[in-house]
Parts: structure tokens; C-alpha cells; sequence
């Protein structure tokens, strides 16, 4: 018996495009971080300051984070194409940023800690060194948050050209981790080069402790928003989407004469889902037919029909 051709039912399992651009702007902001917190960490050490010293580890857990994503692009193009990854390597972007907001949190909480101290045990301040320092920071993350948001915007654009009517939008989970990691030090840099004059100027000491504490609010809130994101993406906790309700419709109004038994939507990419979909039905429905109304919904990339009778 001849051997069936099969190859105008398959497709490629290959649903996210690797963001290029994005990967060599964020190794550009993961060398550029490196090489400012190797220089203040040097520093630190030759001039025994520990502001700066302090402010070149806390670089340091960035670098890290921003590595990771980076890794993440590298290892999601690397593997595009291996069969061993049934429905492609998008969410190894996602893992990349879900750790990346794990560090976030790590150095919130380190933020905390060492300003609470500081709070209550204070010590000299060498305001001139320290605002410099907090200053060259502040320029340097903004920079690379320039790169990043440049990605970031040409991103949101793309999804936005191919989404459906239904207006969805999707953006970089992993850049806007390796995003947030960089405005997050650019506002606790702001914060201190406020508390620092405050103090320079006006004695008020306490400002520096109290703006750490700021800080590290809100990098918590922004670790925890982007754990939530992506923890929710690693989960496949998708069944809320607008595209579920729109999966419901097509059956409604195009196979009255069936019922929803099963249902499962999960992310597949940043504007792509998978759908399996389980019907009973009195009378005959075509799987195809179902997968023909379906298409009308683009971000569908992988859609597998079971029809069952009652």
C-alpha cells in the first residue's frame, strides 16, 4: 500500500518570530551595564567609597537579569526550529522574564533591608562623590532605556499591523523585563540624586534612607506585575482572553445544532494560540468546516477539532 501524502495537512510549528532587533539592542544594554558596573565596582574599591561600590552590585543584579534575557532570545532562535518543542520556543522568552522578575524582587527586598538599616543606624554620606556617581547612572540608564523602548514601541506596532479586529495586543514579555529592570534603576537613581541634594543642602540626612525604602516599593510593584504576566503565560492560565469568547461565537452562530464539550485556549507565541476544541453534535459537522470558520480569528495559529456524536 502506498505511503499517503501528508504534507498539505502539515504546518510549521514555529508560531512567534524571534525578536531581532530586540536581541542586539538588549546585548548592547547588557555590555554597556557591564562595563559601568565593573567601573564602579573597581572604584568603590580604589577610592573606598561605598556608595559607589554599593550602587556597583546593585548594577550588578541588573546585568544579571538583562543576561538572562538576552540567553533567552539566544536560546529561543537557537532552537526554532527542533522538533523537540511541540509547540515552539516562544515561552523560553517568557521564562527569561519570569526569572529577570524574580532577581527584580531579590534586589527589592535588598533594597529594603539596607535602607531600613541605614535608617536607623546612619553613617557619613559623601554627598559630592555620590551625587556624581548617581548622576553617570542615571545617564547611562537612560541610554539604555532609550534602546529598549525603541524595541519596545516597534514591537507593540507589529502586533497591533496583524491582530484581528478585535483589537488584541501583545507585547515582548522578555524586553519588557530587561525594560523595567533599566527604568527601575533609573528611578532609584532619581530618587537618590533627590535625597542626596536633600541632604547636601538642607541637612535633611534622613531623605537617603527613606528614598531607598520608595525605591524598593516600587520595584517590588513592578517585579510582581511582570511575575504575574508571565507566571500567567508559564501557566497557560489563557481561558480569560477575549479569543475564548470569540472560539464560543464562531460555534454559536455558525453550528447552532452543536455544543461546546471541551474547550482549551493556551499562548503560543505573543499574538499566537493554540485551541483544542471538543463537539457533540445530533448531526454531521465537518472538523474542517469548524477550522474554515475559525480562521477568520488570525491569532489562532493551531487549532485541533474533535467532533463527537451524543
Amino acid at each position: 500500500m502506498p505511503a499517503l501524502d501528508v504534507s498539505p495537512y502539515t504546518h510549521s510549528h514555529h508560531f512567534n518570530e524571534v525578536n531581532a532587533h530586540a536581541e542586539r539592542n538588549t546585548k548592547r544594554v547588557v555590555l554597556i551595564t557591564a562595563v559601568m558596573m565593573v567601573v564602579e565596582i573597581v572604584g568603590g574599591y580604589l577610592l573606598n567609597s561605598m556608595a559607589l561600590l554599593a550602587d556597583g552590585w546593585h548594577m550588578s543584579s541588573h546585568a544579571l537579569a538583562m543576561g538572562l534575557s538576552l540567553l533567552a532570545y539566544v536560546l529561543a532562535r537557537r532552537y526554532a526550529t527542533d522538533r523537540r518543542f511541540a509547540f515552539g520556543t516562544w515561552k523560553i522568552e517568557i521564562l527569561g522574564g519570569f526569572s529577570s522578575a524574580m532577581l527584580l524582587g531579590v534586589v527589592a527586598a535588598l533594597m529594603m533591608y539596607q535602607s531600613i538599616e541605614r535608617l536607623f543606624s546612619p553613617s557619613a554620606i559623601y554627598y559630592n562623590e555620590a551625587i556624581v556617581i548617581a548622576a553617570i547612572g542615571l545617564g547611562v540608564n537612560l541610554l539604555c532605556a532609550w534602546l529598549l523602548k525603541d524595541d519596545h514601541h516597534h514591537d507593540h506596532g507589529h502586533d497591533h499591523g496583524h491582530a484581528h479586529h478585535g483589537g488584541h495586543h501583545h507585547h515582548d514579555v522578555n524586553l519588557r523585563s530587561a525594560y523595567i529592570h533599566v527604568i527601575a534603576d533609573a528611578a532609584t537613581s532619581v530618587l537618590a540624586i533627590v535625597a542626596l541634594i536633600g541632604g547636601k543642602f538642607y541637612g535633611a540626612s534622613w531623605l537617603d534612607p527613606v528614598m531607598g525604602i520608595v525605591g524598593s516599593i516600587l520595584v517590588a510593584r513592578w517585579a510582581f506585575s511582570l511575575l504575574r504576566e508571565s507566571g500567567k503565560i508559564l501557566l497557560d492560565a489563557e481561558m480569560d482572553h477575549p479569543v475564548v469568547q470569540e472560539v464560543r461565537d464562531v460555534i454559536d452562530e455558525q453550528f447552532p445544532q452543536a455544543a461546546i464539550s471541551d474547550l482549551h485556549v493556551w499562548r503560543v507565541g505573543r499574538g499566537s494560540y493554540a485551541c483544542i476544541l471538543g463537539l457533540v453534535s445530533s448531526t454531521p459537522v465537518s472538523a474542517e468546516d469548524v477550522r474554515r470558520q475559525l480562521a477568520i480569528h488570525e491569532e489562532l495559529a493551531h487549532v485541533t477539532v474533535e467532533v463527537a456524536k451524543p
